[in-house]
């Protein structure tokens, strides 16, 4: 006999292992089911249990309404699950007529109350298949779970033996299933709902049609998405065989699962609504909180934790279910494990979603306590054995003091890395920089007070070495990106004595899972170029390093330089960023010191002023007091309000970029930045933590960009690397790859240039659109389409495919980020977007979109662009802390005048009597140009300035066959373009206006 393929198996086997487990098979039918359709609860099952373990209170109800007590509990029942929601009923029941219902009973935390055991053990589970919910249609729902005859979880079941996978499971609960439905209204009934195959499980908390959002429920697979190969089981047993189990479910019931409320603001920051969201924790989350608190529970107080969980992990509330839990926490002998729970952050949200989470769990106020007063407050909470205690980092110290003289408690601290988000504050003492300094004085100082910063980490670490080790603390850290110190202070460690991370959700798993974006994918550097003269006569020996520092920060803060590439930034975020995320895209540019920051700021307003740019505002950020050539400025002074406000200020529309200087550089969420432009040399961990200020995912946000200015493509992979799983570095995208696929294409022979030309000439012909331009659009790409169909192979088809889609995303990101212009290559990325439309899918074909790039993207320089790729390779070992200081090297010096010459040698443009004849031929180009002769002759210098810059790269690409280097230097260096640009300009405007027009 043949191996059933089907669906309907495998239900049966699910329903198999749950009832093996004590779950009871119970069918819905006849009049339990027409019951169920009303009321979306299985009455019999709930009267079976009221009975069993409250017959009390059933008798005086049943006085009180008579025969009618049924339908009247059944009634109330109703009323308060569409007030409170089920998840408030089932863990506090609901009152009738003066009597408590308890609709479902935890397991107790000890064996003491006997009664409380007897009715958690007669607790009903069931496991009802093909269930037809609706009085309006026939639709059946695939499986149900049910507590005491309320419906829990719901789940849709594919198989992919009969060609049906998960995303199809997605698909039916979007399409199929009405949340007008009375079993699918909001936090009214069903809980959860999973879509499952026999690979992956995802799962939501409401039905909402297509804008349902379901989040993977998967258990990882080797460092990534996805689930282990199953020992002789499915992949997603454990969905059934661990999660459902009843224990299991109780405890998300009881214990994780609660309503997350927010406020929705306006683009004013105004609150316009309140959001509500069913919590149900991820699969990662469950196990770490799960994994620690039995680690715990074995091995007692004293004992440390590192959670190496990525941005996009879902911290916040990890940290507060396991501080919520560890709080409630017993030993054997029924004695709670810790005095107080202490958690380390700086976070308003946590604060707010800590208290509300837990006063839903537990249903009583005072359990946590803010300390945002002193010391003293502090100091009274752990004397008091407040249960969860919140803090911050700066009170750290003390509490290590505190918890030391305590030594009759237990603590557990937990401390949370993303507190750090107004980075810079612990230098603030030695950030006034006197008037009279000189500009490198005044960067030496800021480069010294950047160095002696120390982050948080290595803080706490230093302090708890101080503190010496306490048997009555445990420690529970939280973080991302682990240094070092970190691991080796907090980690659990494995049979070599080496330790390592406790519990691991990595950057790889999350971005694979879409919890947040890759960062890398789009990644830009350029280079400066400059030429430096010696304005002294004389010509001293001195350190070539220091000197060369000093010279690249002499230039680096130099007017011009910042007026380049405040340009660059501007033009980019105009003509690209701002166009993202539905127009709301905001950009970050880290600048390399406060200096930088408020030079930066200046130039933005003025380049803004300038362009009469009224769509774009700025604010920065950075600690303490700038003081330069004697005038001293402040945040709050250049930003006119308040430090606190700045992150609410600028998730509001009238803000789209901020300018900081170690500051929001860590922990600092704002899910609509889009765009990092990087003007500081980054590297290990600050790297890893700057750029993932990007990674936040929201509505319409489907990628992201860094343009560099400074670290090279190499160094930023190699500071990902540790955090990501392992090495590797994709090729750097070439711009000339894209001839090499032009010729790929072309050889296909599946389009012909009359076609190309023809569909270009529609597309460009300056005419309204009509219903006719598509007819003839879909005309002239039939031809492809039948080339494709009857003369491609399928390996033909797939390779045309894959060449295409490349050609349209590389000719996208080069048209984004540089001077790169080709008539004939447009020409084709215009066609081929509409012929990947049109042409039919082959297999599991991706979607293909491009944006439809304008040409006028030329103000950039570049040197390269690509994707930092990170390979899979397993765990990253990181070198220890190393102690003890080797000798420095001699300083090895120079004459200044050499290190110039090298610096120049590196950096600079050097003019020939060819680039003399190339530029008097543009310029010659130009004069001869009528329209721009009748421009010069009817405007003033200043303002004829515009449509000379925008005329003069057409003819410097003009003349690229006659000079390729001095016009291929021209375009890809934006400061030898503007010297020569502005060289030009007085000559042919003079000549312009000397000259008839024809």
């Amino acid at each position: 006999m043949a191996i059933d393929p089907t669906e309907k198996a495998f239900e049966e086997n699910i329903e198999h292992s749950l009832i093996q487990a004590g779950y009871i098979q119970r069918p819905i039918t006849g009049q339990a089911l027409e019951k169920f359709k009303t009321h979306a609860i299985d009455t019999e099952i709930l009267f079976q249990f009221l009975e069993s373990t409250q017959p009390k209170s059933l008798e005086r109800l049943q006085k009180a309404y008579k025969e009618q007590y049924k339908v009247k509990i059944i009634d109330r029942l109703q009323k308060e699950l569409d007030k409170r929601g089920m998840i408030d009923c089932l863990r506090h029941g609901i009152k009738d007529y003066g009597e408590t219902l308890k609709l479902a009973f935890n397991k107790p935390p000890s064996t003491m109350n006997q009664l409380l055991l007897d009715r958690y053990e007669k607790n009903i589970f069931t496991v009802s298949r093909q269930v037809y919910y609706s009085s309006k249609n026939n639709n059946s729902i695939d499986m149900m779970i049910s507590l005491n005859g309320l419906p829990i979880a719901v789940m849709e079941l594919k198989n992919q033996l009969t060609n049906q996978t998960v995303e199809h499971s997605m698909s039916q609960f979007k399409t199929d299933r009405s949340p007008e439905e009375i079993l699918f209204q909001f936090k009214k009934r069903t809980i959860v709902y999973f879509a499952v195959d026999t690979d992956e499980v995802y799962m939501a908390t409401q039905l909402n049609k297509d804008k349902t959002f379901f989040l993977p429920f998967n258990k990882g697979n080797e460092g990534g998405k996805g689930n282990p190969v199953g020992d002789g089981d499915y992949r997603t047993s454990y969905l059934w065989k661990d999660i459902l189990q009843k224990d299991s479910l109780l405890d998300i019931l009881f214990r994780f699962v609660y309503l997350e409320k927010e406020d929705v603001q306006d683009s004013t920051g105004e609150i316009i609504d309140k959001k509500e969201t069913v919590i149900f924790p991820r699969y990662h989350q469950l196990d770490v909180v799960r994994k620690i608190e039995a680690d715990v529970k074995e091995k007692d107080v004293g004992n440390n934790y590192l959670v190496q969980h990525s941005a996009g992990s879902g911290k916040t509330n990890s940290i507060s279910w396991l501080s919520h839990r560890l709080a409630k926490l017993h030993d054997n002998e029924n004695n709670p494990t810790f005095s107080s729970i202490i958690v380390i952050t700086d976070r308003r949200v946590l604060d707010k979603q800590l208290q509300d989470a837990i006063f839903q769990l537990e249903h009583k106020a005072g359990m946590v306590e803010k300390i945002d007063k002193d010391s003293n407050q502090l100091a009274e909470a752990i004397i008091n054995g407040t249960r969860i205690i919140i803090t911050t980092l700066q009170k750290f110290p003390f509490i290590m003091e505190k918890v030391g003289e305590f030594s009759r408690g237990k603590y557990g601290i937990i401390i949370d890395e993303a507190h750090s988000s107004q980075g810079g504050k612990s230098a603030a003492a030695m950030t006034n920089i006197l008037s009279d300094k000189s500009l490198e004085d005044a960067f030496e100082e800021e480069r010294v007070m950047e160095e002696n910063m120390q982050d948080m980490e290595e803080r706490i670490v230093e302090t708890i070495v101080k503190s010496g080790k306490q048997d009555n603390i445990s420690f529970f850290a939280f973080t991302a990106t682990p240094k070092p110190k970190t691991i080796e202070r907090f980690g659990t460690s494995d049979s070599d004595g080496i330790p390592h991370a406790f519990h691991v959700y990595s950057m790889r798993q999350a971005i694979e899972e879409g919890f947040i974006l890759d960062v890398l994918k789009n990644y830009t550097t350029y280079k400066t170029f400059y030429k430096v003269a010696k304005s002294i006569d004389d010509d001293p020996e001195v350190s070539s390093g220091k000197a060369s520092k000093q010279i690249a920060r002499f230039v680096s803060l130099h007017p011009h330089n910042i007026a380049q590439k405040t340009e660059i930034i501007i033009e980019h975020y105009r003509q690209v960023t701002r166009h993202k995320i539905g127009g709301r895209a905001k950009a970050m540019v880290v600048t390399s010191s406060r200096l930088h920051a408020v030079r930066y700021k200046q130039a933005f307003d003025k380049y803004i002023k300038a362009k009469e740019y009224h769509d774009l505002k700025t604010l920065v950020a950075f600690s303490g007091t700038v003081n330069d050539k004697g005038v001293p400025y402040t945040e709050v002074e250049m930003n006119q309000f308040g430090e606190k406000e700045l992150p609410e200020k600028f998730h509001t529309d009238e803000y789209q970029v901020l300018l900081v200087a170690e500051k929001y550089q860590t922990g600092f969420d704002e899910p609509l930045l889009h765009t990092m432009y990087v003007d500081k040399p980054l590297d290990g961990i600050k790297a890893v933590q700057t750029l993932s200020r990007l990674n936040r995912t929201c509505k319409g946000k489907n990628d992201t960009f860094v343009l560099d200015f400074v670290n090279e493509a190499e160094d930023i992979q190699k500071a990902f690397q540790p955090y990501y799983e392992v090495t590797g570095l994709e090729d750097v995208t070439d711009p000339n790859i894209l001839y090499d696929l032009q010729n790929e294409l072309n050889a296909a022979q599946v389009y012909t240039e009359e076609e190309i030309d023809d569909l270009c000439k529609l597309e460009f012909d300056g005419k309204k659109k009509t219903a006719r331009t598509q007819e003839k659009l879909n005309a002239i790409l039939d031809y492809a389409v039948n080339r494709f169909n009857k003369e491609l192979t399928k390996e033909q088809k797939d390779d045309f495919k894959g060449a295409a889609t490349k050609f349209i995303r590389t000719y996208s990101f080069v048209l984004q980020i540089g001077p790169f212009a080709d008539v004939d290559l447009h020409k084709l990325f215009v066609y081929l977007n509409y012929l990947l439309k049109k042409l039919p899918r082959v297999g599991s074909d991706e979607v293909y979109l491009a944006d439809d790039v304008a040409l006028e993207f030329y103000r950039n320089e570049k040197v390269f662009e690509g994707s930092i790729s990170l390979n899979i390779e397993g765990e990253t070992k990181l070198k220890p802390t190393s102690y003890g200081k080797g000798a420095s090297p001699e300083e090895e010096k120079e004459r200044l005048s050499s290190i110039i010459d090298r610096l120049n040698e590196r950096f600079g443009t050097e003019f020939t009597e060819t680039d003399k004849l190339s530029r008097d031929q543009i310029i010659e180009d130009m004069i001869n140009d009528d329209e721009l002769a009748q421009k010069a002759q009817n405007n003033t210098r200043e303002n004829f300035k515009f449509s000379y810059e925008k005329s003069f790269l057409d003819y410097v690409i003009s003349r690229m066959s006659q000079n390729e280097k001095f016009f291929m230097k021209m375009l890809e260096n934006g400061e030898f373009r503007t010297f020569i640009m502005e060289d030009m300009f007085n000559d042919v405007y003079d000549s312009l206006n000397n000259r008839p027009v024809s």
